[in-house]
């Protein structure tokens, strides 16, 4: 679902609000484990081969999103074919992501995107990884659709007034990826390294790509500090 940065009340259909901590055990938590331990008992898994499962999702990062960006980047054809249908584009460059549906929604000299999940932490993790903390925060969750770009600015991005901010709400079947904008000055590098150049933040929308931000701090190590000091 999409709706302009004006609209506070985004629609949800996929479970109750997500609690900050892992602390306890919740209905569905509780319902995971017993699924989990029946199919071990019998003998449809093995705990090695939820293991790996698990470390396997651990180990994912942003490289396959960022190597969409980057075809598109270089690839007109490949560009329309991304935004017409996501899913069908990852797949062309052999990510696989599922049944999930994925909207690739591009940033412009007009737009700018950023990604939420109101109510939980939907995410597309095959292609960018496991969800930082921030983006599950609750803090995050409410205010990203009230305040957009006063979140973005305790990110450090700082929005033109004259910019319109399109905030996108995941749901459990529909998973978002924000298609920076292109820095300038950056024709002559190779579709590899103009991957190199970006970033997970940027296909959440909470962050920008600039041509030196390989001569700047990661963004992913300023966010440990500012996820955690949304105001509330």
């Amino acid at each position: 679902m999409s709706t302009d940065h004006t609209d506070a009340d985004a629609a949800h259909a996929h479970g109750a609000p997500r609690p900050d901590q892992d602390d306890t055990i919740t209905y569905y938590r509780a319902m995971e484990i017993a699924v989990r331990e029946l199919l071990i008992d019998k003998g449809i898994l093995t705990a090695g081969d939820v293991r790996r499962q698990v470390e396997s999702m651990d180990a994912r990062g942003p490289k396959g999103g960022a190597a969409m960006v980057a075809r598109a980047w270089v690839d007109p054809a490949f560009k329309q074919r991304m935004l017409r249908d996501g899913s069908a584009a990852a797949r062309e460059l052999g990510l696989e992501i599922g049944p999930l549906r994925l909207i690739v929604v591009e940033n412009t000299p007009e737009v700018h995107n950023v990604i939420v999940c109101t109510l939980c932490s939907c995410y597309p993790r095959m292609l960018l990884g496991l969800p930082p903390d921030w983006y599950k925060s609750r803090n995050y969750r409410s205010r990203t659709v009230r305040e957009p770009r006063a979140v973005l600015a305790e990110f450090g991005t700082t929005i033109p007034a004259d910019m319109r901010i399109c905030v996108h709400d995941s749901t459990a079947d529909m998973r978002y990826l924000v298609l920076p904008l292109r820095p300038q000055g950056t024709e002559h590098l190779s579709e590899a390294e103009l991957a190199n150049m970006v970033t997970r933040d940027s296909m959440i929308g909470v962050a920008v790509i600039e041509a030196s931000r390989a001569n700047r701090v990661s963004l992913a190590e300023r966010n440990c500090s500012i996820g955690f000091n949304f105001r509330g």
